[in-house]
């Protein structure tokens, strides 16, 4: 069974059950709403009380199935328990979503070791622990997706963003080691990656900073719908290996394969103050990289972060990379009818 069987283009589809990681805010939050629909189960995992009840509530208000469960990824035993959980209470798993990130925003040598190692968990491991998890569901049944939110900092660091570029570039690695085996198995089971490039989400406002000014995303930022968008359709076509959304992903990844050097060098220039705005940080502002900054008594963060006025709601290029056969047709019919112009002269 094709793991896109009985959806309808969206990843959304009667009986499917999806789960998704790091859903109470920010992207997995929009990706959460966008699956939302009749028939459609959705497991959301997340550290979140509020955030998760959020969206639970979202996703039921749109006709779907929530079933939220305070999970913190980095700890192998909750997320073994929250897949059995989902597969006695929905039924077998047909895509899973990793998504939970944590990072810290400073310097290398201003991160301690215990705070690196958090980050790392979380990052790189959480999603070692999902794929583990989601295997052990979809590999007896030979069927199921995985989906793998990765970034363009997967593939290009830059300053101040260690701990978050190492594990990016861990699941990047990671992940294709998997696919190598599972295509040596002849199994069913895909993996895909989907690689981000700057998003409004409110990870700015909670990540650990020790950075003088408050933390911003490089632009230009896009909206988490943009990436919620990409995710729905990697989930409902796994079959290739990668998505890459919005051009600024793109252009980074291609430009660090042609010229590493030279952005070495422009990042070591432009990098610090480019992720940092203009106003002074707020010290008591709250952060989630031990527990999280949604939990008990603190207000749900949604999906969106502080750059609205500043965010992209389209990419043309996402577009375009979801659409492939569309989008050769029409250059295919816009070189016919150029040849057919010129010819004309």
């Amino acid at each position: 069974m094709n793991a896109a069987a009985g959806s309808d283009g969206t990843g959304r589809g009667p009986g499917r059950v999806v789960v998704v990681t790091g859903a109470s805010g920010g992207v997995g939050r929009a990706t959460a709403r966008m699956l939302a629909g009749p028939g459609t189960a959705i497991a959301l995992l997340a550290r979140g009380e509020s955030g998760l009840r959020a969206v639970a509530d979202e996703v039921a208000a749109a006709g779907g199935r929530a079933l939220p469960i305070e999970t913190d990824m980095a700890d192998f035993a909750q997320v073994e328990a929250a897949g059995r959980r989902i597969a006695a209470e929905l039924g077998p798993i047909d895509v899973w979503i990793n998504n939970a990130f944590s990072a810290v925003f400073a310097p290398f040598l201003q991160i301690s070791p215990d705070e690196f190692r958090r980050a790392t968990e979380v990052t790189y491991l959480g999603y070692v622990h999902g794929t583990r998890v989601a295997l052990d569901h979809m590999v007896p049944l030979d069927r199921g997706a995985i989906v793998q939110v990765g970034s363009a900092l997967a593939y290009r660091s830059i300053p101040l963003q260690s701990a978050y570029c190492g594990a990016k570039h861990a699941v990047a690695g990671f992940t294709e080691s998997l696919r190598c085996e599972l295509l040596h198995g002849r199994s069913n089971v895909k993996v895909t990656m989907v690689h981000l490039p700057a998003v409004n989400t409110p990870q700015f406002d909670w990540l650990l900073s020790r950075l003088p000014r408050p933390a911003q995303p490089v632009p230009p930022i896009y909206q988490p719908e943009v990436a919620a968008r990409a995710i729905v359709a990697a989930a409902a076509r796994p079959n290739r290996r990668e998505y890459w959304v919005g051009a600024p992903t793109v252009l980074t990844i291609l430009a660090n394969r042609l010229v590493p050097g030279l952005l070495d060098h422009y990042l070591a220039r432009t990098g610090y103050r480019a992720q940092q705005t203009d106003r002074p940080s707020d010290p008591d502002r709250p952060t989630n990289l031990w527990r999280p900054a949604d939990g008990p008594g603190q207000p749900d963060q949604g999906a969106h972060g502080a750059f609205d006025d500043r965010s992209h709601p389209h990419s043309p290029q996402a577009w375009l990379s979801r659409h492939r056969r569309l989008a050769l047709a029409l250059g295919g019919v816009g070189a016919v009818l150029g040849a057919y112009a010129w010819r004309r002269r």
